[in-house]
């Protein structure tokens, strides 16, 4: 492994745009970049967990669907989808987890159309080359995004036209600091490895042509 006390002086190509980025922090023991054209933050990809301990972290996750406090955690998507579409359209949960507790509650609501898939829990291959929808929910995932390019061209791949994208992250400003970085809870979870902002949203948008509707930091709609 590169000796961390060389690494400030190191770049690496940005995960999302490919741009250059640089050293920004070592906390907890694992190194961060952060893009000068995004400002995407991501982590070393020397210090990523093995799929066994990420698949055995995602295990511990307590997702009750039945669970109110939970349902209320996924309710600024749920609440979004249940506005903008009929019962009759087609979604999916894409990284559900093992409670996929929007699904459920969307489904309360009389959604019978929603596929599912977790590369882990739900790994259901077809669903992401075969299908198109009009709603995808990524709920608490983008961070988790080993190759985010990648993975937000695929979504995008699978909205129908005027079709949603929903996702539910913790946002990091691009005008915050390394001490801000250091002192955020987010990053703590060691499966937590790319940390996104409003340039890096916007990046998203054009490169994938979707609209960006951000209403919060509970709320961030990509719309085809």
């Amino acid at each position: 492994m590169t000796n961390h006390s060389s690494k400030k002086s190191f770049t690496k190509p940005c995960k999302l745009c490919s741009g250059k980025a640089f050293y920004f922090t070592e906390t907890h023991k694992r190194t961060y970049y952060r893009c000068s054209n995004c400002s995407l933050i991501f982590l070393d990809s020397n210090f990523y967990v093995s799929p066994k301990t990420e698949q055995t972290r995602y295990e511990t996750h307590n997702n009750d669907v039945t669970d109110v406090r939970y349902q209320n955690f996924v309710s600024p998507i749920t609440d979004a989808v249940a506005s903008k579409f009929s019962s009759n359209s087609v979604g999916l949960d894409y990284g559900c987890g093992t409670g996929p507790v929007a699904t459920f509650v969307l489904q309360n609501k009389g959604f019978k159309n929603i596929k599912l898939y977790d590369p882990y829990f739900e790994p259901h291959e077809a669903y992401l080359t075969s299908n198109t929808y009009d709603f995808i929910i990524c709920c608490e995932v983008m961070e988790h995004f080993y190759e985010p390019f990648k993975e937000f061209k695929g979504l995008s791949r699978l909205l129908k036209p005027d079709g949603v994208l929903y996702c539910k992250t913790k946002l990091f400003s691009e005008k915050k600091n390394t001490a801000d970085f250091e002192q955020w809870h987010y990053k703590n979870d060691e499966t937590h490895v790319c940390f996104f902002n409003r340039k890096s949203l916007e990046f998203i948008a054009q490169q994938f042509s979707l609209k960006l509707d951000r209403k919060d930091n509970q709320l961030i709609s990509f719309i085809a």
